[in-house]
This record gives C-alpha cells, structure tokens and sequence, in this order.
C-alpha cells in the first residue's frame, strides 16, 4: 500500500464518520475497487481508521468524558449507565455478525451487502423528523431504550449501516432533540470502537499486509481531518438530507456489483 492511498483512507475515514453514510462502507468500498483487498482485510483496516476518529472524539469531548467518569466534578450517572448497557447489548449483535462477516470472502456478495445496507440506512434516515425540537431528555431514557440503543448500534458492523445513523435516527425516534441524540451517539462511539478493534486484532491470525509507517499515517490523516471537521460536518448534515445520498450510492453500488454479471 502506499503513503498516498493511506493518505486517502484517512481522509474518507475523518470526513465520512460524522456523516450518516458508513464511513466503514466508503472505504471496503474504496479498498476492495481499488486497492483488490479481500472482503475480510478491508472490513479489518475499516475497522482499524477508527482509531483516529476515536481519538477524534476524546478530544473533542474530553469535558464530558471526565465528567462522566467523575474525574471534573460529580459523575454523570445517567450517561455513564446509558453507556455501559447500550455497550454491553452492542456486544450482542456486534460480535455475532462481525464473525459472519470474516466468515465471507466473496467480494460480489459483500458489495451487494453494502449497496443493500446503505439503502436500508437512508430509508432509516427519513424515518424520524429531525427537525423536532424533541420533548425527551436523556435522564428521562429508560433501561428497556438503552438497551435497544445498542442493539441498534451493534448492527452498524455491518458495511454499509451508519453507525451515526443508526443510532441517531433511534433516539429521534424516542423523542431526544438533535443535540442530545448527536452528544449521546458520539460518548457511544469510544467504547464501541475500543471493542471492535480489539475484537479484530485479537480473532486476525494473518501477518499485517501494511507497514508500520503506513498505519501511523492512515490514524493520524483520520484523526486530524475527523477533528477538524466535526464542527463542520455537524452543520452541514442539519442542512443537507442524506437519506437520499444514502439511496443513491446504495443503488449505484448494487448497479456496478450486478452490472458485470448480467452482461
């Protein structure tokens, strides 16, 4: 691989992450038409340029993290419990189909998965109206909510499924303003990412097919773009109706897998 295309993958990650369009979809997508990886070596690297974001994401909310930990001034219980059950019950969709996943090698049929999945996530996207000002806070979240929350999350291993997505268009659903449905899926998204990767690492028996260099590189472009863009990209995604971009790629996505084969 070169410095040049872990350049790229960074900037796929730190841009496409905040948006409700997969950045794990855009970039197999990217890795398998480009760079011909296997279906299960890009869903690993997918996986990997989380880091960046994560990190990303520690910054950005360090404040809220340390309050939730109580290390600023009192713990936040509420939000400390909503992570730790919405984490767990991730868990119990996440790791079963991260498996079946490894479990694939046929690239044809996990484009066709993405395309399907990115299409699902934009009709997901137009459910809820996320122009209400809401009426639910997050200490009103009950045990049942935060539970499905991470069901919902967990689904997101899939390329394809916006993991920001998902679990936004879940909380717009019961009620929480935009603002808190953002805050509460970006807490959600550290300890997600943490079991991921280490799930990853941990079931990966192959040797890594990039160096060193190049992995420090692909963290580090995601990292600095997903930070520097947060803001941004959070105006522009109140401004812009992604659902549809969603559909789109899906349908184009499915049209180059399926072209070939009826031709």
């Amino acid at each position: 691989m070169e410095i040049i295309q872990s350049v790229l993958l960074g900037l796929i990650q730190g841009v496409a992450e905040w948006l409700p369009i997969s950045s794990e979809g855009q970039a197999m997508l990217f890795m398998m038409e480009f760079l011909r990886l296997s279906p299960a070596d890009a869903l690993s690297f997918a996986i990997f340029l989380h880091i960046g974001t994560m990190l990303a994401v520690v910054l950005k909310f360090r404040l809220e993290f340390l309050e939730i930990l109580g290390w600023r001034s009192r713990s936040d219980p509420v939000l400390l419990k909503i992570i730790l059950l919405s984490t767990l019950a991730t868990g119990m969709t996440g790791v079963p189909l991260f498996f079946l996943l490894k479990s694939f090698n046929q690239g044809d049929i996990i484009m066709l998965l993405i395309g399907l999945m990115l299409i699902l996530t934009g009709a997901l996207l137009r459910a809820p109206d996320s122009t209400s000002a809401g009426y639910k806070r997050i200490e009103d979240m009950k045990t049942r909510e935060m539970v499905f929350l991470g069901l919902a999350q967990g689904l997101s291993i899939l390329p394809g499924v916006s993991r920001s997505g998902t679990t936004i268009a879940f909380l717009l659903l019961e009620g929480l303003n935009q603002r808190d449905a953002l805050e509460v899926s970006f807490l959600l998204s550290v300890p997600a990412v943490l079991g991921a990767v280490a799930l990853s690492l941990f079931t990966s028996s192959a040797q890594p097919v990039v160096s060193l260099e190049n992995a420090i590189v692909m963290v580090s472009v995601s990292f600095v773009v997903g930070y520097a863009m947060i803001d941004l990209l959070l105006r522009l995604a109140e401004r812009l109706d992604f659902s549809k971009f969603c559909i789109i790629l899906g349908l184009v996505t499915i049209g180059f897998t399926v072209g070939p084969l009826v031709i």
